[in-house]
């Protein structure tokens, strides 16, 4: 029987379990490249666009040194197209227990990626990646229990395995529980674990995250001053979340640079920000576009449009 073979046959219930092969325990999430989930929904200003399953590269403890340069090798070839190698090498190292390789099979399962799509045995495999303490399979496995896709639908696992993988160190899984702590709509809310989560996530470089902490901030300052909110702590977490490239973020900025919250009023700069949030498909950015347009002249907006081509060759178009 081979390798395709025995992905497409019984799948997981072939593998070794990971009392057959244990791997030890990661501290932090591996580097690589991941290929695609559907994206977590966009419902409110601090959406999370969930990060998509990832083909990563482990940083190998003993007893696995064969190990780290067949799952390079691997990686090489997916990031090639070349699915069919890199599963033939995936495969007998998912079945002796590497959780990162049993992940790669679930991610391609997934997508479609070199096999057949089928969610049921995406879910198989990415439940052994999950009990072998990968922190991405069990990101992975989290998204699939939160939308009931190969299997039935179960919140509470979902958000048991993000935060299995949030502990890990995966920046990703942390700021999918931040978001889905504030909602509070599938799991119930909890602010202050959401903030901690976002605040991780944002020590990561995570830009969706840097943008919750801002409304995080706003509410708290609407709270304490109703009238007279200070939103510089909000505005400060915008700027930073607009310029780690959320959407989101760059359309909260440039509101907030129309209404002078937080940062000194400023048309143009608002404009600009407005018009990368727009360019990156944030709802938000239609909400402030049309209204922050109408007061520029066209020498102004002329200004914001140039602020723009000069970001997308290095300079931020924020003073």
């Amino acid at each position: 029987m081979s390798w395709l073979d025995r992905l497409k046959g019984k799948g997981a219930d072939e593998a070794q379990t990971p009392e057959d092969r244990p791997m030890p325990d990661r501290s932090t999430a591996p580097e690589g490249v991941e290929p695609a989930l559907p994206p977590a929904e966009a419902t409110t200003t601090a959406s999370a666009a969930e990060p998509v399953p990832a083909l990563e590269i482990p940083a190998p403890p003993p007893p696995w040194p064969p190990a780290e340069e067949e799952m390079r090798s691997a990686l090489v070839a997916a990031q090639k197209g070349d699915y069919d190698t890199a599963l033939s090498i995936w495969e007998p190292l998912a079945r002796e227990g590497h959780g990162r390789a049993q992940n790669n099979i679930g991610a391609c399962f997934i997508d479609g990626l070199g096999v057949e799509q089928n969610l049921e045995l995406a879910r198989e495999w990415l439940e052994l990646s999950a009990d072998s303490g990968d922190p991405v399979g069990q990101r992975n496995l989290a998204r699939l229990c939160l939308k009931g896709l190969g299997g039935a639908q179960d919140t509470t696992r979902a958000l048991e395995l993000y935060r299995l993988a949030s502990e890990a160190g995966d920046a990703p899984a942390q700021e999918m529980l931040s978001f889905l702590l504030f909602e509070g709509t599938s799991v119930p809310s909890d602010p202050a674990e959401s903030k901690r989560w976002a605040t991780a996530a944002a020590a990561q470089g995570i830009g969706s995250a840097m943008t919750r902490l801002g409304l995080m901030a706003h509410l708290d300052a609407v709270s304490a001053a109703p009238t007279a909110p200070d939103d510089s702590e909000a505005a400060n977490w915008w700027r930073k979340a607009a310029e780690a490239g959320d959407p989101d973020g760059q359309a909260l900025l440039g509101a907030a640079h129309h209404l002078g919250a937080g940062v000194p009023r400023d048309r143009v700069a608002a404009f600009a920000w407005l018009l990368r949030a727009k360019a990156g498909n944030s709802p938000l950015a239609d909400r402030f576009f049309d209204a922050v347009r109408a007061t520029l002249s066209p020498e102004e907006e002329a200004a914001a449009e140039r602020r723009v081509s000069m970001a997308e060759e290095g300079p931020t178009p924020a003073p």
